[in-house]
């Protein structure tokens, strides 16, 4: 089974892809689509969703696993997270990929076993669980791994229920 998880952002959007071996994670790729603080906004999203497309084009993945919008303090940055994670879901069901929701708790939850854990905390147990040499770079490249790793968990436990 082959899962992209996606961490939505207009500046950085992290992506992973993950396999799903022997029932062991493990991680296939994985990046980021940059986006220019000079552009549009029209323009980062369109660079965004071209950037995905070519992502899930490339990998051909069985699932998409996206975080759900966390409201925080930050209204503008909400918005922005917004219209990325919409361009994502875009991206996602045009290429007929089912899609998996997970909250940042669940994340956390699955991942480090503790559904408060902080950011290091995450990408630590991520490096740990995939065999990685070194957490990976942006930030939002762990998360997506993160996010990835807790939609196989989703899938296999509703492949169970059936």
């Amino acid at each position: 089974m082959r899962m992209l998880g996606i961490d939505p952002g207009t500046a950085i959007c992290g992506w992973g892809i993950i396999d799903k071996v022997r029932h062991e994670p493990l991680a296939h790729d994985y990046g980021a689509v940059l986006t220019s603080s000079t552009l549009s906004a029209p323009e980062r999203l369109k660079h965004l969703y071209e950037g995905l497309i070519a992502v899930i084009d490339r990998y051909q993945p069985e699932y998409g696993a996206v975080e759900k919008l966390f409201f925080g303090q930050n209204t503008k940055t909400a918005l922005a997270v917004g219209q990325a994670r919409g361009v994502v879901l875009l991206a996602l069901s045009q290429r007929n990929i089912p899609i998996v929701e997970i909250s940042p708790a669940e994340v956390k939850q699955t991942v480090a076993g503790y559904g408060r854990a902080d950011k290091h905390q995450v990408q630590m147990m991520v490096t740990r669980l995939l065999h990685l040499e070194a957490v990976p770079k942006p930030d939002d490249v762990a998360d997506a791994l993160a996010i990835a790793m807790t939609g196989l968990e989703w899938v296999k436990f509703r492949e169970v229920l059936r």
